[in-house]
């Protein structure tokens, strides 16, 4: 490993850490009661409605895709009622949260860091000191809040419509029975099912308001900083998702209990 990476890894490590302890911040302010209200809703609005024409396009086709490869297989082995509760666990269990947190780590995360980082490098974040304004009250919980709460609602949404982009694909392509379909929706899932839908949204969404939030507040070196600490921290989210995926998933979904034989 060169030195430029070596010190580069270094860099983002040490970012990493602050991003850590920018969560513990987070923390204890929210136990604190320490919310700004109105900047808090702005956020809401800027995550949420802002982002659902995306996050539902992205959920009709990927339901359609996974209806495709999946309905084929199943007819052919006898096998064509279980195609919508496969396709419902699919996306309430791994393809919903995950999907809906990747649209937002991208246009959301990015976003925090890129407006973040530009008040760090016009020494803005050092205006709010002066006023005497914690930049974590003012700029970081409402955004965690906002993503936190936001993000389930979407992924949600994005689950049924990721359902009736299912549903449209196997009523005309594959001739199977609305009924039949949507029945096998309501035998596959559970409560539990769309309750771990909704905690790791919440957890994603964390994840992406505190880590770009972060890197903008670490970000150095005037404009090229600012396009630096942005990419880092989509890249950065990204890569949080994808792990704390699996450990929920892991903690989730254990035992010998399953759907399938449950919906059948």
């Amino acid at each position: 490993m060169s030195e430029s990476t070596q010190s580069q890894f270094g860099v983002w490590l040490g970012r990493l850490l602050a991003a850590i302890l920018l969560g513990g911040q987070v923390v204890i302010h929210l136990l604190q009661g320490k919310i700004h209200r109105r900047n808090t809703v702005d956020q809401m609005a800027e995550v949420g409605p802002a982002s659902l024409i995306i996050a539902l396009i992205t959920a009709a086709f990927v339901g359609a895709v996974f209806t495709i490869q999946v309905a084929r297989e199943f007819i052919e082995f006898g096998a064509g009622n279980a195609v919508g509760g496969v396709l419902a666990l699919a996306l309430t269990r791994e393809l919903a949260p995950v999907l809906t947190s990747v649209i937002l780590a991208g246009r959301v995360g990015s976003a925090f860091a890129a407006e973040i980082g530009t008040m760090r490098v016009t020494e803005q974040i050092d205006a709010l000191y002066m006023l005497k304004t914690d930049p974590v009250d003012y700029l970081v919980i409402p955004r965690v809040i906002a993503c936190c709460l936001m993000l389930p609602a979407l992924t949600l949404l994005s689950l049924v419509t990721g359902v009736a982009g299912g549903l449209l694909i196997v009523t005309n392509l594959y001739h199977l029975s609305q009924t039949v379909f949507l029945d096998s929706v309501r035998n596959f899932l559970s409560v539990w099912d769309i309750c771990s839908a909704v905690i790791k949204a919440a957890c994603f969404g964390a994840l992406i308001a505190i880590i770009g939030c972060s890197w903008g507040l670490t970000t150095t070196g005037g404009a090229k900083g600012v396009g630096q600490s942005t990419t880092a921290a989509v890249v950065t989210a990204l890569l949080a998702i994808f792990m704390s995926n699996f450990l929920l998933t892991a903690l989730m979904f254990q035992g010998t209990d399953s759907a399938v034989i449950r919906g059948f």
